[in-house]
């Protein structure tokens, strides 16, 4: 099996119609395509697993016009006709957490997404110039990119939210700015439930880390839309610890990122922004590689005093209030496993700039130099996130894949997505709903998204072999459709081969 990338109900869905704003896609240069037919293909049914055999179905100005018996399809001028005889389809794949289009080169990370089956995609970090070539449509997304599904403004970060002012001021920006969510990087407790409340009154959704020092049910009875990472860090292992109140107390008191001991005024925040960017930069390569002792005995104090029926009872509290989780497995891996011999030979490393592969290697030599008592716990670490990701999909919690991305090789990490969470017992009907079904309905858009049928956009991956005996055959990609543009496997192919010989760029 790979190694990660070397270098991330119906409850659910009343949660989504009452904190996500109303489907407002963003603007993108997308050319219209031809008709388009295919002919004796499978179609998958990602709800129930079943298999339509000998399908043909029509795409007509980026949507599918018709699924039916080949004889029985419309015949249209200038019709480009495609024989996927013994292939099976599927609605495209999403990556909802991805921060590719925040990248040195985006371009080259969008090219190799979408030659991973990625049509969509949800970009976790923004700013305000973001935002605004967003609604100018200067993104660069075209047919040849999956598409941008939702994106934030800058990271709550403890720099520009240090006080209950700060936060309603950042919540009513970024939702006049046309952000689609808040996303969290590190606060105080106070301030956290201060965006919560902020983000309430704007209707605009909270999703991201949870900050140390939070319980993950309060968190989630307050309207904490998605979880990213498991966490990250201890605060999902304090919420199923026997200790839990005195883990959480010292998590409050001694954080891993600590916020200034004073107020910083606004246009020093826009002043400092650079330097914090660059400091946050290299830890966020693998915060692991950083974490303090006391970090690191807290986590393991967690893990020692492990209650499964407490975080049973955890998992099913997440899933009572419609509160998501992207596991972000590869990136896990990556974090808690960076010493591994595998990430110096990964097959990811052609594809990246060698001025990132360096970097990266820089930080897993730090990594490689902690105590071998922290790496142990790191170990531990990623063999429980395996067993959580599980007790999370038992007690149905809803779940999306999503790879993190923009700090290992951006767009070639699904496919080890996929296999790392059949490690942690997802079967492949599963794994294929979190990256296509769910993703729909986490953004209220399963008219137009998440299943192959009549109406709904021509954002397919055409498969070679049936995904739902086997993960593997998730990443057995014999032509991706973007929004009725058909790409073959030798035109994927291509993408991939320009990135790698401009070493992490788009020739």
């Amino acid at each position: 099996m790979a190694a990660g990338a070397a270098l991330g109900l119906a409850i659910g869905i009343a949660v989504v119609v009452t904190y996500w704003p109303a489907p407002s896609p963003p603007r993108q240069q997308v050319e219209p395509a031809a008709p388009l037919r295919i002919d004796n293909v499978t179609v998958v049914d990602v709800d129930t697993g079943a298999l339509s055999s000998d399908r043909s179905i029509l795409i007509v100005d980026g949507k599918i016009a018709q699924i039916t018996g080949a004889d029985e399809i419309s015949e249209l001028s200038s019709l480009r006709r495609i024989d996927a005889a013994g292939q099976y389809v599927v609605p495209g794949y999403n990556n909802m957490h991805s921060h590719i289009l925040t990248a040195a080169h985006p371009n080259a990370g969008l090219a190799l997404m979408l030659s991973e089956g990625v049509t969509g995609f949800r970009q976790m970090n923004g700013s305000d110039r973001l935002l605004k070539l967003r609604r100018e449509g200067r993104l660069p997304l075209n047919e040849n990119t999956p598409r941008l599904l939702a994106t934030p403004g800058d990271l709550v970060m403890p720099f520009n939210v240090a006080s209950v002012a700060d936060a309603e001021t950042l919540v009513t920006s970024q939702k006049r700015q046309g952000a689609d969510f808040i996303k969290v990087g590190a606060t105080t407790p106070p301030l956290l439930y201060a965006i919560l409340s902020a983000a309430r009154k704007e209707a605009i959704p909270v999703v991201g880390h949870l900050p140390e020092g939070i319980d993950p049910v309060r968190a989630s009875q307050s309207g904490f839309h998605s979880i990213e990472h498991l966490g990250p860090g201890d605060t999902m292992w304090i919420g199923c610890s026997a200790k839990k109140a005195t883990l959480m107390k010292e998590a409050e008191l001694n954080p891993s990122f600590a916020a200034p001991p004073f107020e910083i005024p606004t246009f020093a925040q826009k002043l400092l922004a650079p330097f914090v960017s660059r400091v946050m930069a290299r830890r966020l390569l693998n915060p692991a590689a950083f974490e303090k002792e006391e970090g690191v005995r807290r986590l393991q104090a967690a893990f020692d005093s492990y209650e499964p029926q407490q975080c049973r009872a955890l998992a099913q509290e997440l899933a009572r209030n419609g509160t998501w989780m992207v596991p972000t497995l590869v990136r896990l891996r990556t974090q808690y496993l960076q010493d591994s011999p595998e990430y110096r030979t990964d097959p990811s490393i052609p594809y990246l700039e060698p001025s990132a592969y360096s970097a990266w290697i820089k930080v897993a030599d730090v990594f490689a130099a902690l105590p071998e008592s922290s790496r142990a716990t790191f170990r531990e670490g990623y063999d429980r996130s395996l067993a959580l990701t599980a007790v999370l999909a038992d007690e149905a919690v809803p779940m999306m894949t999503g790879t993190d991305g923009s700090h290992q090789a951006p767009g070639l990490s699904m496919k080890q997505e996929f296999q790392e969470l059949a490690r942690a017992g997802l079967s492949p009907l599963k794994i294929l709903q979190m990256t296509t079904r769910d993703p729909a309905r986490f953004l209220g858009r399963t008219a137009t998204m998440g299943s192959v049928a009549v109406g709904k956009d021509a954002d397919l991956v055409l498969l070679s072999e049936n995904p739902t005996s086997d993960v593997a055959n998730l990443g057995r990609i014999a032509g991706v459709v973007r929004s009725g543009h058909y790409h073959s496997r030798d035109d994927l192919e291509l993408m991939r081969q320009r990135v790698a010989r401009a070493h992490g760029r788009l020739e």
